[in-house]
């Protein structure tokens, strides 16, 4: 069964961010120990990114490289508007947050 983000902890993402990279070095046939010299990275760091999704960016990064997704990463946060309203609004770029008022 699939883990939907919408309504996951940040602890239930990552741990299934784990399991997924792991399921993705077992379909390319990967030990753990080849994956972590392609990605740069030791065992014991690629072992605890599997088992927990716990780790650096870095690491996240240069195993999903390593595996070849990170092409998968580039509609991580595209905005998507949803209105002709929120699309206008995407064009516009913005450089700061508004101010809130108190």
């Amino acid at each position: 069964m699939k883990l939907s983000f919408d309504l996951a902890s940040a602890d239930e993402i990552a741990s299934e961010l784990g399991r997924r990279l792991r399921v993705h070095r077992l379909t390319q046939n990967f030990q753990q120990s080849e994956l972590a010299a392609r990605a740069g990275i030791s065992e014991r760091a690629l072992r605890n990114l599997e088992r927990t999704g716990r780790g650096t960016l870095d690491t996240f990064l240069r195993v999903t490289a390593s595996l070849g997704l990170a092409a998968n990463l580039s509609s991580l946060f595209e905005l998507k508007p949803k209105t002709i309203k929120e699309m206008e609004q995407a064009s516009v770029t913005r450089e700061r947050a508004s101010r809130k008022s108190p």
